[in-house]
């Protein structure tokens, strides 16, 4: 009878041990908004839709909702993708809730116009680099990615692709600012290379390090199915959450 129990509680202590060394599914929120531009361009409402299933689907826990989280929903994320048109303008009482999360560690993803902002001078030294709203600060069509880091866990083995898209200038950057990809501009500023890709490690006063990635493309939907830029965006999120790049491409 004895060595039955110790048989079963082994047993036991096994699988709660193998239960406990199985990470944790990553928990995303998608900051999402209305629609903007013509058909097939800033779709965010399809974006938070897509991405749900497409990241549900490879084992993450997702939420989202067409406008700024709460504190309680921030609390429950590790990483946040911003997917929405001038999503830098942050009223004051969205900057405490979002410098909460930071200090705790979260991470963030930012794409397209996510990072255009009435204050790009503050958001840059949130997310890395920042552009003006309001400024003519765009350039439409064919943009080359060129990588000048392809040995970033993020970039690596991904090799220069093309898209059709727009890319930012007259950008804000910040110290820290730790470029993946640039491209030249394809058609205002034509030839001008800027960065289309960014790493950011900061740690806000009296808080952990956070990490965030910025990928200046998205103005074209379809592109989120170029499988080259999709993995730069699964890797990114996984990045920016501190787990393994691949976690979410596998």
């Amino acid at each position: 009878m004895k060595s039955w129990l110790l048989f079963v509680t082994a047993l036991v202590i096994g699988a709660w041990g193998s239960a406990a060394a199985q990470p944790q599914p990553l928990r995303i929120f998608i900051r999402s908004g209305p629609k903007t531009h013509g058909p097939g361009q800033h779709d965010y409402p399809r974006f938070l839709t897509d991405w749900t299933k497409l990241l549900t689907d490879r084992g993450a826990n997702v939420n989202g909702a067409p406008r700024f989280p709460t504190a309680a929903e921030l609390t429950d994320t590790d990483v946040m993708i911003i997917y929405k048109g001038d999503a830098g303008m942050v009223a004051p009482e969205e900057r405490a809730i979002l410098a909460a999360y930071l200090k705790r560690g979260g991470g963030l993803v930012t794409l397209h116009d996510g990072m255009c902002s009435d204050d790009p001078d503050w958001f840059a030294t949130i997310v890395g680099g920042a552009k003006k709203h309001g400024e003519t600060n765009f350039s439409a069509g064919k943009v080359r990615f060129h990588f000048v880091d392809s040995s970033h866990p993020i970039t690596k083995g991904v090799p220069d692709f093309e898209i059709d898209d727009e890319a930012f200038f007259l950008l804000r950057t910040a110290p820290g600012m730790h470029v993946l990809a640039t491209a030249p501009l394809p058609s205002t500023h034509a030839g001008e290379v800027v960065p289309q890709i960014w790493t950011y490690e900061n740690t806000l006063p009296g808080g952990k390090p956070y990490r965030s990635v910025v990928l200046m493309e998205g103005h074209n939907y379809a592109n989120f199915s170029v499988p080259e830029f999709q993995t730069l965006i699964l890797r990114a999120v996984a990045w920016a959450a501190k787990r393994p790049v691949d976690s979410l491409t596998r």
